[in-house]
């Protein structure tokens, strides 16, 4: 059975990515593994005030999480898919290239934001990092465009 690793970060490339997935599981007889990264927060002094309260912080991150993990999973699971989730704490590449060296994933499908490269450049990018240095294939799902509204006259 192939498994398809599926990181998603419940942005508006989740649904995308999901889909992706799901159909690439379907045509490989395969299994679905969604993965979620919990970025442990960036602490400046500036919020040095919140370090009281940054267990109660993460631990929150951590069980919103789990529970749209738990909804994604019903779905896949209602639609007969082979699905498993994984959440883990750490910084988002690395976390995705090891599990997916962890799970022996066959691919990744990860969804593209639609950054500009100036904003890639400064900020960097997560599928970009993965796509460097993955040792199994990565399907890129391109971020979906909102149609834009007519203008009323």
């Amino acid at each position: 059975m192939k498994t398809i690793l599926a990181p998603i970060d419940f942005s508006g490339a989740t649904d995308a990515v999901v889909a992706e997935a799901t159909a690439l599981a379907r045509s490989l007889d395969g299994r679905v593994v969604l993965l979620t990264v919990i970025q442990p927060p960036a602490i400046t002094n500036e919020y040095a005030a919140l370090m009281d309260n940054l267990s109660e912080i993460v631990a929150a991150g951590e069980k919103n999480a789990a529970n749209r993990l738990a909804v994604l999973e019903g779905d896949l699971r209602a639609a007969q898919i082979p699905v498993e989730t994984v959440q883990v704490n750490g910084a988002p590449i690395r976390a995705i290239v090891d599990q997916a060296k962890k799970l022996g994933a066959d691919y990744i499908v990860m969804g593209s934001h639609g950054h500009t490269a100036l904003y890639d450049l400064l900020v960097g990018s997560t599928t970009h990092g993965v796509l460097m240095r993955a040792t199994c294939p990565v399907v890129i799902t391109p971020a979906t465009k909102e149609t834009p509204k007519k203008a009323k006259k």
